[in-house]
């Protein structure tokens, strides 16, 4: 079981070195971390540190010791990203393109959360191929990240390079049926950008019963 919590801090140097010193003394494992300084509102200055983390024995001790930390200010109990957001389907091309990939996803997806899933849909219009190149070379450090859905009219060369990587560590790539080398290296290809949406989230979707795998290849 996770637990996620978020902790206000002072932005200073070793404030993350004890809190993870801290779920350590626990014998507690940090699955996801993240932080940044908060920018607007009351807090404005602090650092915001948000975790999850399994294996929390003691909850509530856990929380006093971090909260005795010299430099934190608050710790709040959240539930998981998973539980909220669910699994993340990312869609990246031009913008015509990806808005009707997302109509299709989204409309899919409606269909699966409201039988208990938790699917969103992130979405990046975006042109050159050096751009696309380098937002798939992140699909793989998104958090949450499931499956890749290129939406253009021609993408290939180092796009396609970045799609096999991807596939390497363990991705599904969906991309529309257009011109370039992307098509012959997408796990599949779907000439209507609606459908592409909707099997994007039937891949992914624990309620549905499309196995991606069995169609590896083929163009609809």
């Amino acid at each position: 079981m996770l637990s996620a919590l978020n902790l206000l801090c002072e932005d200073k140097p070793g404030v993350l070195r004890d809190v993870a010193s801290v779920v350590a003394r626990f014998n507690a494992n940090i699955q996801y971390t993240q932080q940044f300084i908060l920018t607007k509102g009351e807090h404005a200055g602090l650092a915001t540190i948000y975790m999850e983390i399994e294996d929390v024995q003691d909850e509530r001790a856990l929380l006093r010791e971090l909260e005795r930390l010299a430099g934190v200010k608050q710790v709040t109990q959240h539930d998981p990203f998973e539980r909220i957001w669910g699994s993340r389907i990312i869609i990246i091309g031009g913008g015509a393109q990806v808005a009707q990939v997302a109509l299709g996803a989204i409309t899919e997806a409606d269909r699966h959360n409201i039988r208990g899933e938790r699917i969103s849909i992130d979405t990046l219009p975006i042109v050159d191929e050096e751009n696309i190149a380098k937002a798939v070379n992140a699909v793989s450090r998104t958090h949450r990240a499931q499956i890749l859905v290129l939406a253009g009219s021609l993408m290939g060369g180092k796009i396609a390079t970045e799609v096999k990587r991807l596939q390497d560590e363990g991705f599904k790539v969906i991309a529309l049926n257009m011109a370039g080398s992307v098509p012959d290296v997408a796990d599949l290809v779907v000439t209507d950008p609606i459908q592409a949406g909707t099997f994007a989230v039937m891949a992914i979707a624990r309620t549905a019963k499309f196995d991606i795998s069995r169609v590896s290849g083929r163009r609809f």
